[in-house]
């Protein structure tokens, strides 16, 4: 039998996760490891301050206390497995929201994923896109994400990974009916527009605090509009394979010629 491994940054609770495990049961066993509380945009983060202890919710469902999805991958690896048996496959998700372009550095949902593949583990982080808040999953669940992820997830398990070591698939479904869907479109990165988000507030003692907010979904188009964020608005499912060395290889030459010139 497979095993696969499960996390989500949005908590234990999430309506996502709940929708992923419905999903990948018909494909092996699924053991599932999730933060306490929500941990979106936490990025590749360990907790190195103060103990984690794992809660066990139900047979193969465990909450780490306070922990981020990168320790819920890190741990359970040498905690809940066996040398010989470990898990076959780490799918992250399914995140309420985005994680295209640079979010990607930011996200909790494609560091578990991260981790996974640092440990030898191949990944899928999944991500339900939505344009209009929280509501649009609402209006069009997880159906759609559920499909993606059991039949990605199976072609892995069947097939093996398609990718190089500690690289990852990142795939984001776009708010649509799955009747609407036009297939699967293999992407890179966008290059996401920035801006600042940040709410200035008071409390009632007058103290002032920020909130951060979230972007839109703006960036900057490429040629062959060939980005996962041209491709979720043309309403594709987007899969980006990403690698974790960041190294800017153009870049080397150049930067060489400016050391040697002083």
């Amino acid at each position: 039998m497979k095993r696969i491994l499960v996390t989500n940054d949005d908590g234990f609770e999430s309506e996502g996760l709940k929708a992923l495990v419905e999903a990948l049961r018909p494909l092996g066993q699924v053991t599932v490891v999730a933060p306490t509380t929500e941990k979106s945009a936490c990025g590749h983060s360990l907790t190195l301050t103060r103990p984690l202890r794992f809660v066990e919710i139900d047979d193969d469902f465990f909450k780490l206390d306070d922990g981020t999805p990168s320790d819920c991958i890190y741990l359970s690896k040498y905690a809940l497995f066996e040398e010989d048996k470990m898990p076959d496959l780490v799918v992250s998700g399914i995140n309420n929201g985005s994680n295209m372009g640079e979010d990607i550095t930011y996200s909790g949902t494609a560091s578990a994923a991260m981790e996974a593949v640092l440990q030898g583990i191949p990944a899928i982080a999944i991500s339900q896109v939505y344009k209009n808040g929280p509501a649009s999953i609402k209006t069009y669940g997880y159906t759609l994400a559920q499909k993606y992820a059991h039949d990605i997830a199976k072609k892995i398990l069947d097939g093996g990974f398609p990718l190089q070591e500690r690289r990852f698939l990142n795939i984001n479904i776009p708010p649509i009916k799955e009747e609407d869907c036009k297939g699967v479109k293999i992407t890179h990165a966008g290059y996401k527009m920035y801006g600042n988000d940040a709410h200035l507030h008071r409390n009632p003692r007058g103290e002032e605090y920020y909130w951060i907010g979230t972007h839109v979904l703006e960036w900057k188009e490429s040629k062959m509009k060939s980005c996962d964020l041209s491709a979720i608005e043309q309403n594709y499912v987007s899969i980006t394979p990403i690698k974790l060395d960041m190294s800017s290889y153009d870049d080397i030459n150049t930067l060489n010629e400016w050391i040697e010139n002083g």
